[in-house]
């Protein structure tokens, strides 16, 4: 079979590999689409972190269910997507119920080789029913459902003001998720191509383009002066992690969904003085995928309406450079498998 491995940062090499043999508790899934998400962005970058070299990517998976050992009630030729956290079912975290955030960790496309193939062999009991869904659709469950666990670890309420930091399609996603749960939400980057896609395509009431404004007094005019009291940030950038802490109402909430490798700085008297509360949000949970799904057959959501690019698997080597560049518009580029 075909696979596509980043060998070093910048570069992407196609490769020939055996086609997975089915083991004790296993399944093997015939990949049809792969979503292209901000991790394999940065892992072609050489900012992910928990990342290395080299490592076939892809976790945004979507795929028709080949072979299964131990997997009771899924049928082979059934579409299905998976969650793509591995977990050791033993750990602390683990035993908390938080297998997205076990001690032992092995994320598909990060920590261990991922779906940028024609066929993967994942643990059984990481699958996922596909329903009625779309194999476009469901390739797009796992970064929505990031979204949701940012959504579900903030508690937002109806009425808050929530602002959003980072309007890709993690951001999108916590997006969608506030606006179901009651919110008025707000969106913050710098790019105005994607403030508008938020607009049109996601009924975003604000938006604000952070290059140039004076972000804290249009936050405090939309907010009639009390600042938004939810904060989720979804840039992975240090510099937007940091500033987005003088956003922040007193008594407020922010949650950390982006991911980049330096040090969080801010100043303690501010945050004292607010009673903050500052989490972080790491993956998803099966609850998040099943919402997810529920959402996407039910028409909460349209899922169609976040891809933007489309490529066949054997065009993603001279493709992927040009995905890098903003210039391009990329909100979610979808890889096709025949």
């Amino acid at each position: 079979m075909k696979t596509l491995i980043c060998t070093t940062p910048g570069t992407l090499e196609y490769a020939k590999a055996e086609k997975p043999a089915l083991t004790k508790g296993n399944a093997i899934i015939r990949i049809r689409r792969i979503g292209v998400c901000g991790t394999d962005l940065h892992a072609i970058e050489g900012t992910q972190p928990y990342f290395e070299y080299p490592r076939v990517l892809g976790h945004e998976l979507a795929g028709e269910l080949i072979e299964f050992d131990n997997a009771p009630g899924f049928e082979t030729g059934e579409a299905v997507t998976f969650i793509p956290y591995f977990h050791c079912g033993v750990c602390i975290a683990c035993r908390s119920g938080k297998p997205n955030c076990c001690t032992k960790i092995q994320v598909c496309g990060v920590h261990i080789d991922g779906g940028m193939a024609e066929y993967l062999s994942v643990p059984s009991y990481a699958l996922v029913h596909g329903g009625s869904l779309s194999y476009d659709a469901l390739a797009l469950v796992e970064p929505l459902a990031i979204g949701v666990h940012g959504v579900s670890r903030a508690g937002v309420k109806p009425g808050e003001f929530v602002l959003v930091v980072g309007a890709g399609p993690i951001g999108l996603g916590v997006m969608e998720f506030a606006r179901i749960a009651g919110a008025t939400v707000i969106a913050l980057d710098i790019n105005d191509t994607r403030l508008a896609f938020c607009k049109e395509k996601l009924n975003i009431p604000y938006t604000i383009n952070v290059s140039g404004s004076k972000v804290t007094e249009q936050l405090a005019e939309i907010t009639n002066g009390d600042m938004p009291t939810v904060v989720i940030d979804a840039t992975g950038s240090q510099m937007a992690i940091n500033n987005a802490f003088q956003y922040l109402a007193h008594g407020g909430r922010y949650v950390l969904v982006g991911l980049q490798k330096g040090e969080i700085c801010f100043s303690h008297p501010e945050f004292h003085k607010r009673e903050a509360t500052l989490m972080s949000s790491r993956n998803a949970n099966r609850e998040d995928f099943e919402q997810i799904i529920s959402a996407m057959e039910s028409g909460l959501i349209d899922p169609e309406a976040f891809i933007t690019h489309r490529v066949k698997f054997d065009r993603v080597k001279q493709e992927f450079a040009r995905w890098l560049k903003p210039e391009t518009g990329v909100i979610k580029a979808m890889v096709e498998l025949a």
